[in-house]
């Protein structure tokens, strides 16, 4: 694999080339949604000029949305390691979990229980919580507030019997931690439960398979890596089938179209397609002999993770070394494995609203609150202070832009 060539792929995100307040734009703001390439505009633009339909009709622009739609099955498959009847699109990950609870509610009982964590998302939380009005019990896992990983041991003694579902992520949006999945897959598996994962801020980062994780469920975000708004869900063929959604009388059994209610979003299908293409060229411009799109995104994340990991050694013991500042996750570089290279901090003396405000005039973009980690941000006592400063690095930055944001800071610490 040659060096990580940079200078290809800022050339790819247009958005890059901005400036504010006559500062270059510093975009650390991925974990709430990333910049896209030009071919993702293209490719939605393209659509609408020239293919704009509704499914299923006789004629060329709604034969063409068909195509679109399979293509888009298709490279979601190659992304995470399934078959295309496997995939199913809807607007976000919100609301693909809010359908999939809600089906899955339909065959649970009073006493049935749900695992959930203090650590996710609460669109892994509230969806699932939504379902103790059937009289199912939701248990929670702690963190250990030291390094913000999850409490294995309560993990360990809460899914039981009676468990039905074990809902967790796969890496924090908030601090970073990225979750033993393969472990708790077999914890939910060996009392017959389910396991439903959040690989939204994991699937900028690393690669996902799913036949290898074995999980039931994984549910992500095509524009948290580099694609338009939409989400993506996988479901095991047996679950899909099994499962009975809420939807309209005249769609189809089949799947994954039984799960996808109503009209798409065409133009975002087309842009998905773009955007995991983008990393397969990624990855092919530095593993030249990759074979297929599935080998050549794998090839993309060896990439991205060994760049990634170089900006996040130059970024955290930076971060410690600034006065009043708290570091919360992981902050180890022997431990940087089990993290993303996302981080949340706060300075004493500044609400974090006042520290991403002092970056925004610099150009630097970073998200302050609780990101909707909210069980997260009050186990942390931070919620009733403003949450968090969280700055969240993607391959697209450089460590140019990693220095002028700890200089920012330096400067009003």
């Amino acid at each position: 694999m040659k060096t990580f060539d940079i200078d290809w792929v800022r050339s790819q995100f247009p958005a890059l080339a901005m400036k504010v307040n006559s500062y270059p734009a510093a975009f650390f703001d991925g974990p709430g949604g990333t910049q896209v390439p030009q071919r993702v505009i293209d490719a939605m633009g393209a659509y609408l000029a020239t293919s704009n339909a509704n499914t299923h009709g006789a004629f060329s622009t709604s034969q063409h949305t068909d195509e679109v739609i399979a293509a888009a099955h298709e490279a979601m498959a190659n992304m995470l390691g399934c078959d295309p009847d496997e995939i199913v699109f809807g607007s976000n990950m919100t609301t693909l979990t809010f359908a999939l609870s809600r089906a899955v509610g339909r065959d649970l009982k009073p006493g049935d229980e749900i695992v959930v964590t203090r650590l996710d998302h609460d669109a892994n939380v509230s969806p699932w919580m939504a379902l103790e009005g059937r009289g199912c019990l939701i248990r929670f896992i702690d963190i250990r507030p030291v390094d913000c990983t999850l409490d294995m041991e309560e993990f360990r003694e809460a899914v039981t019997p009676r468990t039905r579902v074990v809902a967790v992520g796969y890496a924090s949006n908030a601090v970073g931690t990225i979750n033993n999945i393969e472990e708790l897959v077999r914890l939910a598996h060996g009392v017959g439960a389910m396991a439903y994962i959040d690989a939204v801020h994991y699937a900028p980062h690393g690669p996902v398979d799913v036949r290898s994780l074995d999980c039931d469920f994984l549910v992500c975000s095509p524009y948290k890596f580099f694609g338009p708004h939409s989400g993506a869900l996988y479901g095991k063929r047996e679950h899909l089938r099994r499962l009975r959604p809420y939807k309209v009388r005249p769609a189809t059994e089949s799947i994954p179209g039984r799960w996808e209610t109503g009209t798409q979003n065409h133009e975002a299908m087309a842009g998905v397609i773009a955007a995991v293409e983008y990393l397969a060229d990624l990855g092919r411009c530095h593993t030249p002999g990759a074979q297929g799109q599935r080998a050549a995104l794998l090839a993309a994340y060896d990439a991205i993770r060994a760049y990634e990991r170089g900006l996040l050694e130059q970024l955290v013991p930076a971060l410690l070394e600034i006065p009043r500042l708290t570091f919360y996750g992981i902050k180890e570089l022997s431990r940087f494995h089990e993290r993303v290279p996302t981080v949340a901090v706060r300075i004493a003396g500044y609400s974090p609203r006042e520290l991403a405000a002092y970056l925004g005039a610099r150009g630097i973009a970073t998200w302050d609150g609780n990101y909707y980690a909210l069980n997260l941000s009050e186990r942390l006592g931070v919620e009733q202070d403003g949450g968090m400063l969280r700055i969240g690095l993607v391959h697209y930055n450089t460590a140019d832009e990693v220095e002028r944001l700890v200089q920012a800071l330096r400067e009003l610490a």
